[in-house]
């Protein structure tokens, strides 16, 4: 997130001040140009946080160098002159560059925050600790300005949201719920959960799925290779010389001879549709699409409905209370789940039933048609106990064992049919290669030769 800062002035000629933090530069002026027209103001400057570098000196000591954020050059010469420094330059660095940093270090993070709150540990001395031993430098310079922020008594929640292009939509809604819970300890340790448990399924999915593609891309450009290059060398050598060639030479060298002379169709029947879904996946409507297909892709699609409701249900339990503000949770544990589909479900179907119409809980979930049977008939038991809450997090447990189990055994399914897949190219290749080498050409005035005796042996007949 980028912050601004900007002044305005209103109809009387009085000037005022305000910040607001946005995705980017561009909708960062449009929204500060709607505030303004809304409230009749005129904006008189806009200024972007940016990442100065400063050398300074105290007295007659050693200069140093660091780098702060600021509005403005002057704002930083003006704070280290309060601090006593002698400034002797200060520019904006020129590639202020943040790239966000991995999910193993925001679960670190996470993990590291619940295990030391279990300790009692007040939370600003967490993140004093963190703040020293973190490696990775947008995660380090986040933590100091989430704790100055806090320290200055700024709401938890909206701190933590201002950066979740940092942490994750909802890792910064849980981060900045557990400071007003009372049961920080408890968000932390799920939020943690959570997050290694995602970090562990997209891995393995990559085991599963990611990691086969690329080792049949690459077969296929192997192929492609020997087939359009190497392979035409030799057998085109014998059609110079007039020789016939067997069937699965001459249909290698078919094949060889169209795909070198359409190298554009070809390149476009592989790249335009992967670039079509692409864009179209991105897309609201295609995001939406593309989630629903995915929960209906053999095998594959019954493990990520399975870990979704799992996330959902693992999510649910911990936010869920029982009282009458009950539909946030449903709404957030909707969101985290991570699939648009299932999210659209719940927030469109199920939401309304409970609130328009009274429906209970386990029926307005069984109306978006999203869960599976195991889990409706799971939750309609916890919901007539009145346990509905642990009933989840049994779900949550199942699921996980299951999918983990499941997903390993497919992954080792996966890998002998790609083994399978390489091994008939390869004996393909090689009885194409073998069939080549069998290629006798003829010697000269063996034509000849053999025409004579044909002749010979015709007239004696």
């Amino acid at each position: 997130m980028i912050e601004f800062k900007f002044t305005a002035e209103k109809l009387n000629g009085q000037l005022i001040s305000g910040t607001l933090s946005a995705r980017s530069s561009t909708d960062g002026k449009k929204r500060i140009y709607g505030l303004a027209e809304k409230n009749q103001l005129k904006v008189k400057r806009i200024e972007k946080k940016s990442t100065y570098l400063y050398r300074v000196r105290r007295g007659r000591e050693k200069p140093i160098t660091g780098e702060q954020k600021a509005y403005s050059k002057k704002e930083v010469e003006d704070a280290l002159s309060r601090m006593g420094y002698e400034v002797l330059s200060v520019n904006k660095k020129l590639l202020d560059l943040h790239l966000n940093p991995p999910t193993s270090e925001i679960v670190t993070f996470v993990k590291i925050s619940a295990e030391l709150l279990e300790q009692k540990l007040p939370y600003s001395e967490i993140l004093t600790l963190l703040i020293n031993d973190t490696q990775n430098k947008t995660l380090k310079e986040t933590l100091k300005e989430i704790n100055n922020e806090l320290k200055k008594g700024a709401d938890s929640e909206a701190t933590f949201l201002k950066y979740q292009s940092v942490f994750g939509k909802f890792t910064s809604y849980m981060l900045g719920l557990a400071s007003k819970s009372g049961n920080m300890t408890e968000i932390y340790r799920a939020t943690a959960k959570f997050l290694e448990r995602q970090q562990e399924f997209k891995k393995n999915l990559r085991s599963a799925l990611i990691t086969p593609l690329i080792t049949l891309f690459v077969l296929f450009i192997a192929v492609l290779f020997y087939v359009g290059y190497i392979f035409p060398a030799t057998a085109k050598l014998f059609v110079r010389f007039n020789i016939p060639l067997p069937p699965m030479t001459a249909f290698t060298l078919k094949m060889s001879d169209f795909l070198m002379g359409n190298p554009i169709l070809i390149i476009s029947v592989l790249v335009i549709p992967i670039f079509i879904f692409w864009r179209f996946a991105k897309t609201k409507k295609g995001g939406y699409l593309v989630d629903k297909w995915i929960l209906k892709i053999p095998i594959v699609g019954s493990l990520i409905h399975k870990t979704v409701i799992e996330v959902y249900c693992r999510v649910f339990y911990t936010l869920y209370s029982g009282s009458a503000e009950s539909i946030e949770p449903i709404r957030i544990a909707a969101e985290a789940a991570g699939n648009k589909y299932f999210e659209d479900r719940i927030k469109n179907v199920a939401i309304p039933l409970m609130v328009k119409k009274g429906t209970g809980i386990t029926d307005a979930f069984e109306a978006s048609g999203v869960f599976t049977d195991t889990a409706i008939s799971r939750l309609h038991s916890g919901e007539e106990s009145g346990t509905i809450k642990n009933t989840s997090l049994q779900i949550a447990n199942y699921y996980e064992s299951e999918t983990v189990y499941r997903l390993k055994n497919f992954i080792e399914l996966v890998q002998v049919f790609i083994a399978m897949i390489i091994m008939v190219v390869m004996i393909l290749l090689t009885l194409v290669s073998a069939e080549t080498a069998t290629i006798h050409p003829k010697v000269p005035g063996e034509a000849k030769r053999i025409n004579i005796e044909q002749q010979y042996f015709g007239h004696i007949v």
